[in-house]
């Protein structure tokens, strides 16, 4: 009689299991098995070298394999549509960018919401955006920028990835800002667009830390200002947009790592505690510093906010320019 009692609890709890009626997972016993980290990207880009940095040193702390696994495509929709599917039990994640807040206002229907159909794990790092001009470019300052194109409505241009990109959003962030008519043109990503602007057929670009740098250490960008609070530790002697005559102009690239919707709280809370501890090691901190990458530790809680203020934000900047995906 015991023996068929446990057995029926056995078949009971298997059919709450399928159901999802149960949790997948809890922090008690995870993780048992690798867990794998999905870029949106193709390999060999920031995201990609900062999610294999990060799963290398969590996999160290979890005693799991972390596997990286690229599924790039449609301005990475394809890679955040299969997490926002995957079982929600901590063992598939999402190496996310701005995209995921960006791509529901870019893009008219979504088989995922950016918000909803993700459980936020933590921020990793940023990287500001830097206003950059040719390195012969009789532009020597961000105050000649504005007072340039002022003078000159419609005919400085500045170059992005594409429609969307960071860079887009970046440059009529600042049309808005600073009350100035400059011409955009789009690439198909950001190496065409900068050889443009090195090559001295674009006015300026915005570009983050990350990808500037080789560029500036071989003197063929010059930059203005950076658009961050504060003047950053890779380039202290560079003035912020600020600094340079117009208040509250901040912009970035960052990078976090997200779960799917409905991941136990106790695994969510586990992955922030191994990430925070990741990030904030003087080591792993050089690394990301080195990249152009400020880190940037805090709690699930906090990402969450800063997604929603990041999302309110840009909605607004792509209603007020019409933008629209190339």
């Amino acid at each position: 009689m015991k023996r068929l009692q446990r057995c029926m609890e056995t078949l009971a709890l298997s059919g709450a299991l399928a159901l999802g009626l149960l949790p997948c997972a809890s922090a008690a016993t995870w993780p048992d098995k690798p867990i794998t980290i999905v870029v949106p990207y193709s390999p060999g880009g920031a995201t990609d070298a900062i999610a294999r940095l990060v799963g290398q040193h969590m996999s160290e702390r979890l005693h799991q394999p972390v596997i990286i696994e690229n599924k790039a495509g449609a301005s990475s929709n394809i890679g955040m549509g299969y997490v926002a599917k995957a079982r929600a039990d901590g063992y598939t994640l999402l190496l996310c960018a701005n995209s995921i807040v960006t791509n529901n206002s870019l893009f008219s229907s979504l088989p995922f919401d950016g918000l909803r159909d993700f459980a936020p794990v933590g921020q990793i790092a940023s990287a500001s955006l830097v206003v950059t001009v040719p390195i012969d470019s009789k532009m020597d300052s961000f105050q000649q920028l504005l007072k340039e194109a002022r003078e000159n409505p419609g005919k400085l241009t500045y170059a992005s990835a594409g429609n969307g990109s960071s860079s887009h959003l970046a440059g009529e962030s600042l049309k808005q800002a600073a009350h100035i008519d400059v011409l955009h043109v789009p690439y198909k990503g950001a190496a065409p667009a900068i050889a443009d602007l090195i090559g001295g057929r674009i006015s300026f670009m915005t570009m983050n830390t990350i990808e500037i740098t080789p560029y500036v250490k071989g003197h063929r960008v010059k930059m203005l200002a950076v658009a961050a609070p504060e003047r950053i530790e890779q380039y202290p002697d560079l003035p912020t947009v600020e600094e340079s005559g117009l208040p509250n102009y901040v912009e970035s690239v960052w990078f976090g790592l997200a779960a799917p919707a409905g991941t136990p709280a106790d695994v969510i809370e586990r992955l922030n505690s191994t990430l925070q501890a990741v990030i904030t090691e003087p080591a792993m901190k050089k690394r990301l510093v080195d990249m152009g990458a400020t880190p940037k530790p805090g709690s699930a809680a906090q990402f969450s906010e800063f997604l929603n203020q990041e999302r309110a934000r840009i909605k607004q900047i792509i209603a007020s320019a019409h933008i629209k995906p190339n």
